[in-house]
């Protein structure tokens, strides 16, 4: 279905802004989050780092998020490149590390005050959802009303807002119109080939857009990209909830197969963190026994050492897939309790041995 949608889409030239299909997913897309305008563009990281930039246009600066965040850990040193913009990385202690809270931003704030010495805070950057739990929409708000209490710009990296807005029941509108601007991925959870959109006031867009070219992201013929991701959207989002489901179902199955495997997180979305540490399975083991089976988590190489592994679930994973998966979890918690058993038995024989030695 998406190829044929593909085939049927317009051909335009984006960077002169003449493709009807990417100016229809933009505008779809801003309309859905309550923007004036959008940005459609390769990645994630690019819509970002392009939001980043278009809002700072002059340091010194700096920037507060979660320590977890993308934009921090993962998007190769851009802020500092693209922004020349100081990040503060703030650590979720308030709520047990769910989310980072008001009370955790106003521990790293550096208030505009004329001190030379330091960068003021210019922009809070949040992420929703963050390792798949979902940032609640009332300290969302709350945090909005501190951004603006103190005058600085408020951006979300969505690439998942989709999964937040479908866990917490609410409207994606809800969510984003609490921002200044806001990225949202459409090659994760909605499935689409590539891409992401940036969402914001005209003004914003029409830098961001500038900026882009800057990057070397305009793109000529990108028609057939945009026309995928509006079908995604449409069609693919409003299965997000029963992915959800499947998520929870397979954590539970693990936990209750696993022998001593965890979920160290809580499932809130389409994400599940194992760890294997508990159940003597090796990372590799369950990862090639997997592999045989059609399902690939990636891993096949893992040292010993290594127990953790993100486990994310999409709308192309089936019931059947996620039962085989709970199965070959099974199998090798069996063979691993069976194997231990062995050796803990021929151990004891061992030292019974060595004690009648001893007594000779």
């Amino acid at each position: 279905m998406i190829k044929e949608i593909m085939l049927g889409a317009s051909r335009g030239d984006d960077v002169y802004e003449e493709d009807e299909s990417v100016k229809s997913l933009e505008h779809h897309v801003a309309t859905l989050a309550g923007h004036e305008a959008g940005l459609f563009c390769a990645s994630g990281t690019m819509t970002n780092q392009l939001a980043f930039k278009a809002s700072l246009l002059t340091p010194p600066a700096s920037i507060l998020c979660d320590r977890r965040s993308h934009v921090y850990r993962y998007e190769a040193g851009g802020l500092a490149s693209h922004s020349q913009t100081t990040v503060y990385p703030v650590q979720a202690i308030t709520n047990h590390g769910h989310h980072i809270t008001v009370q955790d931003l106003e521990r790293e704030f550096v208030i505009d005050d004329g001190d030379v010495h330091m960068a003021p805070t210019r922009l809070i950057s949040l992420e929703n959802t963050l390792d798949g739990t979902v940032m609640p929409l009332k300290e969302v708000q709350a945090i909005r009303q501190f951004a603006k209490a103190n005058k600085v710009l408020l951006h979300l990296d969505g690439a998942r807002i989709w999964n937040a807005a479908v866990a917490a029941g609410c409207d994606l509108k809800d969510y984003t119109q609490e921002f200044d601007s806001v990225s949202l991925c459409v090659s994760k959870g909605i499935g689409a080939p590539i891409g992401s959109v940036l969402v914001g006031n005209k003004s914003l867009i029409k830098k961001a857009r500038h900026f882009r070219k800057m990057f070397g992201g305009g793109w000529r013929q990108a028609g057939g990209l945009a026309a995928a991701a509006h079908w995604c959207i449409d069609n693919v989002w409003p299965t997000m909830k029963e992915t959800h489901a499947l998520a929870k179902y397979l954590a539970e199955g693990i936990e209750r197969e696993g022998k001593g495997a965890s979920i160290y997180t809580p499932v809130e979305s389409n994400m599940v963190f194992l760890d294997l540490a508990g159940s003597g399975i090796l990372l590799r083991d369950l990862s090639r026994s997997l592999k045989e089976k059609g399902i690939r988590i990636g891993n096949e190489d893992a040292a010993e050492a290594q127990t953790q592994v993100r486990l994310v679930l999409h709308w192309q994973i089936s019931q059947q897939a996620v039962d085989e998966f709970i199965g070959v979890v099974r199998d090798l918690a069996t063979t691993t309790s069976f194997s231990e058993g062995r050796a803990r038995q021929h151990d004891h024989s061992s030292k019974k041995q060595q004690s009648v030695y001893g007594r000779r």
